[in-house]
């Protein structure tokens, strides 16, 4: 028992601990997450601005691994770039050393226990309220209280006493260095988190357990291990996903590899920054380590960051299926870290994509009217086939895509969004088909060498111009919630529209009584008709807009 009596406070001390940052990181993505997610969406080109927000989402969830998973995700949905992924996830190497100077400082300062134990109280009370926004701040508190317990335990049972003759790892030298640094990345691979083993780290160094150097060792280990979930997150994505999660094992690898290299110069560097004698006021120093470990290496590499995605590039060839136009949407669970924003995030990019490909389809209407000659024929009959070909896959995987999000644990208004992309993608969907049917209408006429008068064809002219700008309102407006005065505007289209096809109609009638071609009148109504029918789809994506 008295060996068994240590062991099994150990793992339930860990699990606390494990258990408390999990929650603290989930509750402030639940209650910030989203806002955080888009933020990230759309960074910049800048490299310092890259890192300085991979740094401050990183700083505020509290999980470097959670920031590139993220960044891998987005990559791969092409909300940015490879090159601006380097930057976030050298800020998020940054970011991630705020929990351990949260130990370092408050955890062995004084008695964890006296303000741990009122912290999970007033977090659980929190979380019983019926309103979400309290629920998720409550559960960060809880798991806030929760990890310092964790840590008051492994401070009680990481001692000489308790657990020193199985963790009292004292060595010295090359072979002890290799040891704790093999630790690290195995540990932190096995722990999903760096945050938590430098915790670990910390207190095992300050109860005498581990030397100063080892501790380094085991804290430059760390950040090798904690590349586990970015490249968990990469399998199954696109080229470019693996490749943002290459750069992250590349630059977490080279850093530590230099620095291994050059170790006892690097901790005097640090001991010089942080006074006193080598094992005095170790957590602290442990920190400070960790800190100027991944700000020097960001400093080195960011300059390097575009020779690091050459070389991602050339390590990580294209997939044969984007150089195909095959569309790929795939739902990847990411050991439960995500928030639903980053699903919901990539939709909407992907129903963007969606739109721009109908876009250009319908551009390739305008052209077949005013240039109805063979060249047309040769240059746009396959393409257009590929491209409905194109939408038809976007609106089965997007669809299939979302379905997947409405079985996470969402929100009503999550819910509701939801809902409304999926209408949207049927309604571009829908579109697609009309244009498409609109351009074959086109094509036959060429084919069949049918005649038009030029005033009949020119008067179609502005009617497509007015379902084209009815087609860019929607183009611009995608993804955001319309006001009442925009849904107002989208109704004056459609009822100018509407009022433009009756006219264009009874002209073709008109001909018709007067003896016209009866298979080319028809052709014309029937073009008539459908570009119409995209006017129709152009509404109802105002309305979901305006309900989502």
């Amino acid at each position: 028992m008295n060996i068994l009596t240590p062991v099994l406070e150990l793992v339930g001390s860990l699990g606390l601990l494990l258990y408390g940052m999990k929650l603290m990181s989930d509750g402030v993505q639940k209650s910030a997450g989203e806002k955080l997610q888009r933020t990230l969406s759309v960074v910049t080109s800048n490299k310092f601005v890259a890192i300085l927000t991979g740094m401050l989402i990183t700083m505020i969830i509290q999980s470097s691994g959670a920031t590139t998973v993220m960044v891998v995700t987005f990559v791969n949905a092409g909300l940015i770039s490879l090159a601006q992924s380097a930057g976030v996830i050298f800020g998020a190497n940054i970011g991630t050393t705020i929990t351990a100077w949260i130990v370092s400082i408050f955890g062995f300062n004084f008695k964890i226990s006296a303000f741990a134990v009122p912290v999970v109280g007033l977090g659980y009370f929190l979380s019983i309220f019926k309103k979400r926004k309290y629920q998720n701040i409550g559960e960060a508190i809880m798991g806030f209280g929760l990890l310092f317990l964790g840590l008051s335990g492994l401070s009680s049972v990481f001692t000489p006493d308790q657990l020193g003759w199985m963790l009292n790892i004292k060595g010295t030298g090359a072979s002890a260095i290799i040891l704790g640094f093999l630790i690290g990345i195995v540990v932190t691979a096995l722990l999903h988190s760096s945050s938590a083993f430098s915790a670990i780290v910390i207190t095992m160094a300050y109860n005498g357990l581990i030397s100063w150097e080892l501790a380094a060792a085991m804290t430059l280990g760390s950040n090798v291990g904690s590349t586990v979930d970015s490249i968990m997150a990469s399998m199954g994505t696109s080229a470019n996903g693996r490749r943002a999660a290459l750069i992250h094992v590349m630059f977490n690898l080279f850093g530590t590899i230099v620095v291994l290299c050059f170790l006892k110069p690097f901790l005097e560097l640090v001991m010089f920054i942080t006074p006193g004698q080598e094992n005095s006021n170790i957590a602290i120093r442990i920190s400070m380590l960790h800190t100027v470990f991944n700000i020097i290496t960001t400093v080195v590499m960011t300059p390097l960051s575009g020779k690091l995605v050459k070389i991602a590039e050339f390590l990580i060839k294209d997939d044969p299926s984007e150089k195909k136009k095959v569309f790929k949407l795939e739902f990847i669970e990411h050991s439960g870290k995500e928030n639903v924003a980053t699903y919901i995030i990539q939709a909407e990019k992907a129903i963007a994509d969606m739109t721009d490909v109908v876009t250009d389809m319908f551009d390739k209407i305008q052209i077949g009217v005013t240039k109805r000659n063979s060249s047309y024929v040769e240059k746009y009959a396959q393409e257009m086939a590929d491209a409905e070909d194109y939408v038809d896959q976007m609106h089965e995987q997007i669809t299939h895509f979302l379905v997947k999000c409405q079985g996470l644990q969402i929100t009503e208004k999550q819910l509701n969004h939801i809902s409304c992309m999926i209408q949207i993608v049927d309604e571009l969907e829908n579109m697609s088909d009309n244009c498409y049917t609109s351009i074959m209408l086109i094509i036959r006429s060429i084919e069949k060498k049918m005649e038009f008068k030029t005033e009949d064809m020119e008067r179609l002219l502005p009617y497509i111009e007015l379902v084209r700008q009815f087609l860019q309102f929607i183009r611009i407006n995608i993804n955001k919630q319309l006001t009442q005065e925009k849904l107002e505007l989208a109704a004056e289209l459609e009822n100018g529209i509407d009022a433009f096809r009756k006219d264009l109609k009874k002209v073709a009638r008109k001909r018709l009584e007067g003896g016209a071609d009866v298979k080319a009148e028809l052709l014309y109504i029937d073009m008539v008709r459908r570009i119409e029918n995209i006017g129709d789809n152009c509404f109802s994506i105002s309305e979901s807009l305006t309900n989502g």
